[in-house]
């Protein structure tokens, strides 16, 4: 390995370590009460070696965001790999996000808050390339799954992008909704449970009566 070759490598290993520091930092203060002097104390690196890395905690908490999105799409995406019936994969969506949202509940909403129409306006070109991309995999592959239950004659003959549109806006709206009513009224977390009423009545609707 040449010494441009090991230099990127080191590069990118600190990326991650900050990353790893990062969401440490996030998940145990939130966003709004973590800086970046905790984050590089967490990283055990001097807040100026932070900054080469990342401009500021928004930068930082954004590629956050497309991490767990690459996740998302990576594990729906195994999910269209397996051989299983359509119904099945759609209760296997179900699981997957449930899994994600308790992978990171707190990026995940940043996530689903990034890919609003106005946030996305203010995105630079680099970072909404990446979440087009992540997300362009997500949904492409929920669309596969419903395409083929419409083919088989077992979905309702309806557009396939429309109806997986219909599953990840449910997953959205959920985690946003549930979680800022447990914010305001100081309740449990009802998100997986509510999820999973969700999925419920999504698949006894795709079905063909």
């Amino acid at each position: 390995m040449g010494i441009y070759e090991r230099k990127k490598r080191e590069k990118e290993n600190r990326r991650k370590e900050i990353l790893r520091a990062a969401r440490k930092v996030f998940s145990n203060k939130g966003f709004n009460a973590s800086t970046m002097e905790e984050i590089a104390l967490q990283a055990e690196l001097s807040p100026g070696t932070l900054y080469l890395y990342f401009k500021n905690k928004e930068e930082l908490h954004t590629f956050l965001s497309i991490e767990i999105l690459k996740y998302l799409a990576d594990e729906i995406q195994k999910v269209l790999s397996q051989d299983l019936s359509v119904e099945n994969k759609i209760e296997r969506f179900q699981d997957v996000f449930i899994d994600v949202y308790d992978y990171d509940s707190n990026i995940l909403i940043n996530l689903f808050h990034l890919q609003s129409g106005e946030t996305l306006r203010n995105l630079s070109e680099d970072v909404l390339k990446q979440i087009k991309k992540y997300s362009a995999l997500a949904h492409g592959a929920i669309i596969d799954v419903v395409k083929q239950g419409i083919d088989e004659g077992i979905f309702i003959d309806e557009h396939p992008v429309a109806l997986a549109d219909v599953l990840w806006a449910s997953y959205a709206g959920i985690v946003l909704w549930v979680d800022s009513k447990r914010l305001l009224n100081d309740q449990k977390d009802f998100v997986k449970p509510t999820l999973k009423t969700a999925f419920r009545v999504i698949r006894k609707g795709l079905k063909k009566e």
